[in-house]
């Protein structure tokens, strides 16, 4: 298959390009613009398929629900928002749940689902700290232990990717170094940390931050916290809600001019909620939340945010359209970005010959016309 448009983006800029696509891969990529095509885009925008490496579920189903078909659902109708490949992301629960969770995801991967690829797991908590806790259980939050880490990852098949955790509460950094080691990538969220802590949780092997700005030591002049180690220490990866909910506009907007530009990522931390009408109520960790008229989920009771219901091509115009990021550096903080971070850079999120044909097709309102996951449409 061919397909072509004027808009093609690739190495930081939009250009003339037919690309052609067969057996899941990228064949070739010609800037002739002459070139016949099965698929004519015109000038609408092609861009690699979109990364979501932190969201909980959509259409009634979260992981920690461990329903195989709530999960293939959810992997089947996320295409439509331009998503190609995602980690199921867990939430604090007790260790029988998250076992079932962590289950569920490896069995699905083994057994064969339908859209956009399942990369494995991100799993956020049990290990956290209480003040920064967030939406997260309290009843189930235990200090880091690296024998019981190891039980989730032979349950999960080796399949937990990133592990969010307070290393403030990780003993001389056990479980940090015992995943440096395995090949587990650690982001440091839900946390009390100091800047100093955080520094030496990234000296240990940390190598990410969780959602930054929400559930962590806030920046100030005289101590930075988590936030200004997100914006300070350049070789970290950091996550970031782009929903204008979690974080406004012009927090956005100096997240992505402090941050180099190369390890800024894009989140939905969608929950079961997506796909819902604002006044719905589901369960989450055991407790109830209810969607705001503005998209963001929150707890019933205490009120604070839980988690967000945002498409990622709308956190895409979010960041180009309300805090003025440049196009480029927004489409590559959920493309190539997140690949990078999850080592999977040599194959995924650019649109380059030998790469997945993971592609999506923008309209100028940013909604997705087209979603190729490794060269099948979905819409």
């Amino acid at each position: 298959m061919r397909i072509k448009s004027t808009r093609v983006y690739m190495f930081g800029t939009l250009i003339p390009a037919v690309i052609e696509m067969n057996n899941g891969k990228i064949i070739s990529v010609n800037t002739l613009t002459d070139e016949e095509a099965d698929i004519d885009c015109g000038d609408a925008r092609i861009v690699p398929g979109f990364i979501d490496i932190h969201c909980h579920g959509a259409y009634g189903f979260d992981t920690n629900y461990a329903e195989p078909e709530g999960l293939r659902k959810w992997s089947a109708g996320i295409p439509s928002e331009g998503v190609t490949a995602f980690l199921a992301t867990t939430v604090t629960e007790k260790k029988e749940v998250l076992l079932k969770a962590v289950s569920n995801v490896r069995d699905v991967m083994n057994t064969g689902y339908q859209g956009a690829e399942i990369l494995g797991i991100h799993f956020e908590g049990p290990y956290l700290d209480m003040k920064y806790k967030g939406a997260q259980p309290p009843e189930a939050i235990v200090s880091p232990d690296v024998n019981e880490f190891r039980e989730y990852q032979e349950a999960s098949g080796n399949n937990i990717r990133i592990i969010t955790l307070a290393p403030e509460h990780d003993q001389n950094y056990e479980l940090i170094r015992w995943c440096r080691e395995h090949g587990t990538i650690v982001s440091i969220g839900h946390s009390n940390a100091s800047f100093e802590q955080a520094l030496d949780a990234a000296a240990n092997g940390a190598s990410s931050i969780t959602h930054t700005f929400n559930a962590m030591t806030p920046f100030t002049h005289r101590s930075p916290g988590i936030v200004g180690a997100a914006l300070r220490l350049r070789d970290l990866y950091s996550e970031v809600i782009c929903d204008c909910c979690h974080s406004t506009p012009e927090a956005l907007n100096i997240f992505f001019t402090s941050k180099n530009p190369g390890k800024a990522i894009m989140i939905s931390d969608s929950l079961m909620c997506k796909g819902f009408e604002p006044g719905t109520t589901f369960l989450f960790g055991g407790h109830e939340i209810i969607i705001y008229p503005d998209g963001s989920a929150h707890l019933v009771k205490e009120k604070n945010l839980a988690g967000s219901t945002m498409k990622m091509n709308e956190g895409l115009r979010n960041l180009v359209e309300r805090a003025m990021v440049p196009f480029s550096t927004a489409v590559d903080s959920c493309t190539v970005n997140p690949a990078s971070l999850l080592r999977e850079d040599q194959r995924l999120g650019r649109i380059r010959a030998g790469y997945d044909a993971d592609i999506v097709v923008l309209n100028d309102d940013y909604t997705v016309r087209q979603t190729f996951c490794k060269g099948i449409p979905q819409l």
